[in-house]
């Protein structure tokens, strides 16, 4: 047993042995401690009439806490809850504390540990397209273009959307052209910060308008950071006497699993969570004993994480008559900001504020998690401007409030706004002024097996008109797996003649195949019903179909469509006759789609909003590729596959199988990590090498096959050489046209051989049986 005690004292400090000698019949003693399960390493004890106590100083350095003042040494029996349980043989101490007695830190589990990796950079050109044209009786006709080109090179994008429009008439033909938006915008994925120049909306918070200005917009981007969370996060505090293991159920089903030490722990919910509900966390120790705490979840998306702010800056001017005109724009600069900051979990602030010339506004407000009471939200805003008469001015203030509460089965929402005086916005320079008053409010009731019902009621008044006040019910219920049947009604409140009611019912025969049924009585249209059916092609495409029929309202009519959903796009065609007379029959015809140049081809695919990637093999034809694991296609006759979509500023794991290549390439890698930004294209390479590879069996001059084991040198080249296999085939992969192979077998005899590469007929991999001679 001394063997170990003169281990432990050169390991450890000193000052402890004297101390405790000094005390008549005590003994040092270092024991392997081990707390509440937690193996805390070697430490000084001492041992007097069988009794064992430890310093202040060591059981402080083991978290217990313990008062300033009194004796250095405390006999562990005197300690209250604390157990000890000390093995002589092995030298070890295990202690058991109650949690109470330790000051443990907080362990936190439960958090995302992915990040995205560097942008993965590339440069290309895209063309969106969507044409549509139909052809009515009498001549009619309509041809129309609506197009988005885009330019892109890394996190730099450069796009521009059009619209063309060709009617004819009695009159003709007639053209039009429009210009939508040109926008260049540049991302900072480190920073979270996107750079746009052009066309682009200002930015805006609930109770504020946005406006669609031509300028520059700096703004705070958590799209480029996908991994990371800006809301706060519902947190579970709990302690765990012992190490545990730690189980997160939401609403019955398993979020998250993992271990927690010995101590308190706060476990993050994940994913994020936007929605009430309960959730339990069951935290079982080592013995098996389980605990359940419970909670209540709350909604949490119009809040920000403590200490993370969202804002945009926007300078320009006023876009004017848009979707009719190119290049209409105001005369007057535009600057608009808005920030909004978390304060704490559960309350952001958020300010708003609109300068041009003759206007100013200013307003803030906040969003206030109460728990499971639910959301409250406020604002108060302010404007001045110039008035229509010289010299004067004038002001208004506008009021906002909103609340919203969801529990399993019931949801509550309520939000109004106000305008007092002559309240105004930069918008209201080119449009309408804001409302004078609006107020919605909404109640939903989750009744089980008798279906859910609702009740909603919206107020507005525009400003210089009367106000309009409507209420709505309505009823849903499943049936089953494949039928639902709902009813509604709403009710103008200040006209009783102006009401309507719904009764529908829909019947699913399977995932693509459905049939409806509707009847609605008005009192502009009186009764109408519907019947329709359709059929739609899965997402790996395929035919589909759609066809309608209506009567009611003094007309009978109907619709009756073909569509092919394919990986270059989408068609589509058909016939409709909705309303009534002879200028509401026409046929129709669409295509929709996406071009790419990229990677040194012209790619085409399906319509393209985001990011997509390009997979080149190096010109090897037919090669099956993979998007996390899930077949997407076969590279070109040119090496190259479009993948789409992908998801931006995140990890996109593509694959190819070695096993599907032909056998004279190389490859370097057989999977790819790309990271696309937003709205741009990323390479995905393999790096296939051709090479000139034969497959060849050697025998010895007696016609036996070399010995499996023997090494092969091809033209003299360094390293180790190719194996010889069984029945003396050998695969080699760096020839030349001319060869000398140089084969050396395990008892050290050397041979030789030669031969010629050619590339086989129709493809495949040479095969040759050569003689090795002496």
């Amino acid at each position: 047993m001394l063997a170990p005690f003169a281990l432990a004292l050169t390991t450890l400090p000193a000052h402890a042995a004297p101390a405790a000698q000094s005390v008549p019949g005590a003994m040092t003693l270092y024991l392997e401690v081990s707390l509440n399960g937690m193996a805390r390493g070697l430490h000084p004890f001492r041992l007097q009439a069988g009794a064992l106590s430890a310093s202040r100083a060591v059981l402080r350095e083991l978290s217990f806490s313990l008062p300033d003042n009194g004796a250095e040494w405390l006999p562990l029996r005197d300690l209250p809850g604390l157990v000890a349980d000390y093995d002589a043989a092995r030298q070890q101490l295990s202690l058991t504390a109650p949690l109470a007695m330790l000051q443990l830190p907080t362990a936190t589990v439960g958090q995302a540990a992915v990040t995205a990796q560097p942008l993965s950079t590339s440069t290309g050109l895209l063309l969106n397209y969507d044409l549509y044209g139909t052809q009515g009786r009498g001549g009619s006709a309509s041809l129309s273009a609506f197009g988005e080109l885009r330019a892109f090179r890394g996190a730099s994008v450069l796009s521009t959307t059009w619209l063309m429009q060709r009617t004819h008439d009695t009159q003709g033909w007639k053209d039009q052209s429009v210009r939508m938006d040109s926008t260049w915008s540049m991302a900072f994925p480190d920073r979270m910060l996107t750079l746009r120049v052009g066309d682009t909306l200002t930015g805006a918070v609930p109770w504020s308008r946005a406006t669609r200005i031509g300028g520059i917009q700096l703004s705070r981007d958590f799209g480029l950071q996908p991994y990371r969370q800006t809301a706060p996060l519902p947190s579970f505090i709990g302690s765990a006497t012992m190490p545990s293991d730690v189980e997160l159920f939401i609403d019955g089903i398993r979020q998250y699993s993992g271990q927690v030490p010995a101590g308190p722990f706060q476990l993050n919910a994940l994913p994020r969570i936007n929605s009430t509900g309960t959730a339990q966390v069951v935290v079982t120790d080592a013995l098996g004993r389980a605990a359940t705490l419970s909670f209540s979840l709350f909604d949490s998306s119009r809040l920000l994480a403590p200490g993370l702010s969202d804002w945009t800056v926007d300078l320009g001017v006023v876009r004017r008559n848009y979707g009719l005109r190119s290049f209409d724009y105001g005369k007057q600069p535009v600057l608009t900001g808005t920030w909004r900051r978390g304060l704490s979990d559960s309350f952001t602030v958020e300010a708003h504020g609109e300068v041009t010339r003759g206007l100013a506004l200013a307003g803030a407000g906040g969003v206030w998690q109460l728990g499971a009471a639910g959301t409250l939200s406020a604002a108060l805003a302010g404007s001045r401007h110039d008035a229509d008469t010289p010299g004067g001015s004038r002001s208004g203030t506008q009021t906002s409030l909103g609340y919203l509460w969801r529990q399993e089965r019931l949801s509550v929402g309520l939000n109004g706004s106000r305008t007092q005086g002559d309240y105004r916005d930069v918008a209201t320079a080119y449009g309408a002024a804001p409302a004078k008053g609006s107020a919605s409010a909404s109640v939903g009731y989750d009744m089980g097996s008798l279906g859910n019902v609702s009740v909603s009621y919206l107020y507005l008044r525009p400003v210089g008109q009367n106000a309009s006040r409507y209420a709505s019910v309505n009823w849903f219920r499943s049936i089953g797996r494949t039928t639902s049947v709902s009813v509604g009604m709403n009710q103008n409140l200040d006209k009783r003649s102006d009401r309507g009611i719904f009764v529908g019912l829909s019947w699913s025969w399977d995932a693509q195949t459905s049939v409806s049924a509707g009847v609605q009585r008005s009192g502009d249209q009186g009764t109408v019903g519907t019947v329709s059916a359709q059929h739609s092609p899965l997402g790996d495409g395929g035919w589909g179909w759609r066809a309608t029929a209506r009567t009611g309202g003094g007309t009978t009519g109907g619709q009756a469509e073909i569509n092919y959903l394919g990986p270059y796009g989408r068609v589509q065609a058909g016939v409709s006759e909705m309303g009534g007379g002879r200028a509401s029959r026409y046929a129709y015809a669409g295509a929709s789609g996406a071009l790419v140049l990229m990677g040194g081809g012209v790619l085409a695919a399906r319509r393209i909003d985001d990011a997509f990637a390009v997979v080149d093999t190096d010109g090897v034809a037919g090669v099956p590729v993979k998007l996390e694991n899930r077949p997407v296609g076969q590279t070109n006759a040119s090496g190259l596959l479009l993948v789409v979509p992908v998801n931006a500023y995140q990890n996109n794991k593509l694959a190819i199988d070695p096993m599907d290549l032909p056998a004279d390439v190389r490859i370097e890698r057989a999977e790819s990590l790309i990271t696309p930004a937003g709205r741009s294209g990323a390479r995905g390479h393999f790096g296939i090498t051709p090479v000139r590879a034969a497959h060849v069996a050697l025998t010895d001059a007696q016609g036996q096959p070399l010995p499996l084991g023997s090494r092969v040198q091809v033209n003299g080249q360094e390293g180790g050489g190719a194996v010889v296999g069984y029945d003396g085939w050998v695969y080699l992969d760096t020839l030349d046209v001319r060869n000398t192979l140089a084969v050396r077998t395990p008892d050290g005899a050397v041979c030789r051989a030669q031969f010629d590469w050619r590339r086989p007929e129709g493809g495949g991999l040479q095969k040759e049986r050569l003689t090795c001679g002496r």
